[in-house]
């Protein structure tokens, strides 16, 4: 590490990041900022578009009618305020719809609404695209690599390996 000049930095290349440079949370969490606002530029104009959690949570209740918010919270590491909170804007956009669960009155099941299956195709077809334009600057392998890396810190994460 070097020890800052006494003159301030008038641009970005001036600036030696601390102990930063080498924290890969650092790193995770500004990519984590710029691929969610190139993913929200993306889908401007959707219901899914700004903020998280939607996209996984409609995904999941059009692959899995009657799947518990529960377990939709615990996929996407929310608490179950924030998952409510998710699910209340989903609800009112008309992309799922709540039902009390037959075998357990406490528990809510969701399910997709006719205009929440037509955006999970439209989502299908522009996720994956957003993702593979926001990394071409990276070779297909080393975007696989990193995708393994990733997906096993996850599953490690949420209780899935």
């Amino acid at each position: 590490m070097h020890k800052p000049s006494t003159k301030p930095p008038t641009t970005p290349e001036e600036i030696n990041l601390d102990v930063l440079e080498n924290t890969l949370s650092f790193y995770i969490r500004t990519l984590n900022l710029a691929v969610s606002r190139d993913l929200d530029a993306c889908l401007d104009g959707l219901d899914v578009a700004k903020g998280t959690g939607k996209i996984t949570t409609l995904l999941l209740v059009d692959d899995y009618p009657g799947i518990r918010p529960s377990v939709i919270a615990h996929l996407t590491m929310r608490d179950r305020s924030a998952m409510g909170r998710v699910i209340d804007q989903m609800v009112a956009h008309d992309l799922i719809r709540r039902e009390v669960s037959q075998e357990d009155s406490r528990a809510q099941e969701l399910y997709i609404t006719e205009a929440g299956s037509a955006l999970a195709v439209r989502i299908r077809e522009l996720v994956p695209k957003q993702s593979q334009d926001f990394f071409s600057f990276m070779p297909e392998d080393e975007q696989r690599q990193l995708m393994d890396i990733l997906r096993r810190a996850y599953r490690r994460i949420v209780g899935l390996a």
